[in-house]
């Protein structure tokens, strides 16, 4: 029941993470005329250095095992390309065919795809508790994604395509990471996911060829987004992933959208707009849901367990 309980909080931790890196990177957009291709071929590439970097200096040689194992090398390519790459890159590309609030719907659909996969494997159904968790968290990204006016999403078919494809990828990094990460852990499995797919980038974008003011504010939102959004994000929400499940994981990650309108509201002046506190509330009441749902389920087991041992 702890562990459950701590990874429900580290992963929180990286959906907040990630909210704080979005208002930097809005910051950087607007304000600085960084492209979204740009900040996420640097993020990739720096924040992936980073954590190997860590994982260098803690886990020493254990770094390069993953390499010695065929089918694990393997596994962690296609997480690099398939899950970290197609989702970083594919949403930034909605965004950029429609606008943030429909990319960010679409993205939201990944639970949907990791329940399927779950209730395949599992040859079952949704339970009841699953598919409410999923509308809530669903309706709330919604809210706050478009403020309730559905004519605010711009869905041409390549929009459509491209925001599809960043629910796959994102469902993809939840289910492909777990057994790496509780092999080789998250320096290993998050650092070179990054790196691979930053170096990927690095070729189709050439960051070098964009002309950027570097100053102090650009300098502090970059590493605000590498360190915070990228490094620390990615690694708390894929650590708690292998703890709570990828698709609890993928629900509670919802909390992203609700960090990232907090956070603008307080430092970028953002307007708020009375249906997001529903949004707010549908949200933050699936979290909690699934907190209480899944302490239960323990307590649930335990009884279990007790019975039979008696018997």
């Amino acid at each position: 029941m702890e562990g459950k309980k701590l990874g429900i909080f580290i992963t929180l931790s990286g959906g907040i993470c990630w909210g704080i890196s979005g208002c930097f990177g809005q910051y950087l957009f607007s304000e600085k005329g960084i492209t979204a291709e740009w900040l996420v071929t640097i993020r990739l590439i720096y924040a992936g250095i980073l954590l190997i970097l860590i994982g260098l200096v803690l886990q020493k040689g254990k770094m390069w095992e993953v390499f010695k194992n065929k089918a694990d090398r393997k596994q962690l390519f296609i997480f690099s390309l398939l899950g970290m790459l197609m989702c970083q890159y594919t949403y930034f590309a909605a965004i950029q065919h429609s606008n943030a609030g429909t990319a960010t719907v679409l993205q939201s659909l990944n639970p949907l795809l990791i329940l399927g996969v779950v209730c395949v494997k599992g040859r079952r159904f949704p339970s009841k508790v699953e598919l409410c968790a999923i509308i809530a968290a669903l309706l709330g990204t919604f809210l706050l994604s478009t403020h309730g006016d559905i004519h605010t999403m711009s869905l041409t078919g390549m929009a459509l395509f491209l925001g599809l494809s960043s629910a796959l990828g994102a469902a993809l990094y939840n289910l492909l990471s777990g057994g790496l990460m509780q092999k080789y852990g998250v320096y290993v499995v998050v650092g070179f996911g990054m790196l691979f797919a930053g170096i990927i980038m690095l070729v189709a974008v050439r960051p070098w060829e964009f002309e950027i003011l570097w100053d102090a504010q650009t300098i502090l939102a970059v590493l605000g987004v590498v360190v915070i959004g990228t490094a620390v994000a990615f690694s708390l929400y894929l650590k708690g992933v292998t703890m709570v499940g990828p698709f609890m994981g993928s629900l509670l990650g919802s909390i992203e959208p609700v960090t990232a309108i907090v956070v603008s509201l307080l430092f970028l002046g953002s307007a708020f707009h009375p249906i997001e506190l529903v949004g707010f509330i549908l949200i933050l009441g699936t979290v909690f849901g699934l907190s209480f749902y899944s302490g239960r389920e323990v307590k649930e087991k335990d009884v279990t367990q007790h019975e039979a041992e008696k018997l």
